[in-house]
């Protein structure tokens, strides 16, 4: 476990410029001229596999609407290890060509997530059809190519700006505190001595007690669990894999004697990765 990272490092994230991936992008790595941008969140994946990047950004969950779950998925899919978060305060505003008014509006664009953090504002504006696209940026720069009045979308400012679009309504999110969680994937785990954040997954017996039996393993250790997430296993009918994030490094004694435990009483277990927790 190292931290393999250097100048000359190719990462590559979902979506297009002005894309919130492309923002968290920037504050981890710092501007980086070898950057790639992807439609889906399994083409990052799949970059990444075929080493056409070696690092990619993806987001995890939101603090109002949740996880992000195909990512959640693709993570075991793939095998790969977390290495690295960082947070980014989501604005969604209405943008459109120059000229374009409210009233216009008869489709927005945006991704699920957009749609879902804007409800209040949908809800008071029912008569635009939403379509669904892969990323926010996208949408904005899809409706730049459109040129036309009658089609919005959901995106930010920067995204709006480096479109060329205006912005017709600003700060359309429902919550004030609307923040993503991005994490950094990459094929090998590494970690370091700053790194006091890990995530395991893991699957459970379907008898009473398990869980808590396996919790538990935490507490005796001293180990905050920070979070907990469900999500089906894909592999057997009502079965459930758990996602956790602890607080703790890989290397710290409490850390591997917890892990072990639960490492041997579920019938599924991976580590996921050890990295340094970001501060909001």
């Amino acid at each position: 476990m190292k931290e393999v990272r250097g100048d000359n490092i190719k990462i590559g994230y979902q979506g297009a410029r002005g894309s919130f991936s492309e923002e968290a992008m920037i504050e981890f790595f710092g501007v980086n001229q070898n950057t790639f941008s992807y439609d889906k969140f399994e083409d990052v994946f799949l970059a990444i596999q075929k080493n056409e990047i070696d690092y990619g950004i993806l987001p995890f969950e939101n603090s109002c609407t949740g996880a992000i779950t195909a990512v959640y998925d693709l993570l075991l899919k793939y095998g790969f290890y977390i290495v690295g978060e960082e947070y980014i305060k989501i604005n969604q505003n209405l943008v459109g060509i120059k000229g374009a008014k409210v009233e216009d509006i008869k489709e927005i664009y945006s991704h699920p997530q957009g749609f879902e953090q804007s409800k209040k504002f949908l809800s008071e504006h029912d008569n635009a059809k939403l379509v669904y696209f892969y990323n926010t940026a996208i949408s904005a720069k899809h409706i730049s190519k459109l040129n036309d009045k009658s089609k919005a979308a959901i995106a930010s400012k920067r995204a709006a700006k480096i479109y060329g679009l205006d912005i017709i309504e600003e700060n359309i999110h429902d919550n004030e505190k609307n923040h993503t969680r991005f994490i950094i994937i990459g094929k090998h785990l590494e970690s370091s001595e700053e790194s006091n954040k890990s995530t395991i997954c893991f699957s459970l017996d379907n008898n009473v007690g398990t869980l808590y039996n396996l919790l538990r393993h935490f507490v005796e250790n001293n180990i905050n669990m920070i979070k907990i997430e469900s999500r089906p296993s894909n592999t057997q009918l009502w079965e459930y894999v758990l996602y956790a994030d602890i607080e703790g490094n890989i290397n710290d004694d409490n850390v591997k004697e917890a892990i072990n435990l639960i490492n041997k009483e579920c019938p599924y277990f991976r580590f996921l990765g050890c990295y340094k927790k970001k501060d909001i």
